[in-house]
Parts: C-alpha cells; sequence; structure tokens
C-alpha cells in the first residue's frame, strides 16, 4: 500500500461541508460561552477550506473518492 502525499486532499466533498457546519457552530458557541470554542471552529474552517486533514493523513484514512481508471 502506498503512502499517500503530504497535503494532498483526503476528504470528500460532504465532509467538507460537515466540517463547515461544525465550523460555524462552534464560532456562535464561542461568542456564547467561551472564546477558546474559536479554536476548534478556525481548525474545522480551514481543514474545510484545504481538503486536508492531518489527524486522517497520520491514521492513512481518505473520503475523498479517487479515480482507480488506469489509462493507457
Amino acid at each position: 500500500m502506498e503512502r499517500p502525499k503530504l497535503f494532498s486532499p483526503n476528504e470528500s466533498k460532504a465532509d467538507r461541508i460537515i466540517r463547515v457546519i461544525i465550523g460555524l457552530v462552534f464560532i456562535a458557541l464561542g461568542y456564547i460561552y467561551s472564546p477558546w470554542l474559536y479554536i476548534i471552529a478556525a481548525i474545522s474552517l480551514i481543514t474545510a477550506a484545504d481538503g486536508f486533514c492531518l489527524v486522517y493523513w497520520i491514521l492513512g484514512i481518505s473520503t475523498k473518492k479517487t479515480n482507480n481508471k488506469k489509462q493507457n
């Protein structure tokens, strides 16, 4: 099994949408409860925008669909 390249996208479109929603929720919670929650919101929004999750990379996980067709 080939190890995935660092910083290549490893999140699906649905995964990225969920991360945006979670980020927005944590922004609201940070405003209401504690500014420390903005850190979680920022991480979620940055990974959603970039499409790369370091935890996924470390664990060898990818939710992004790949095209495995070989071209001749």
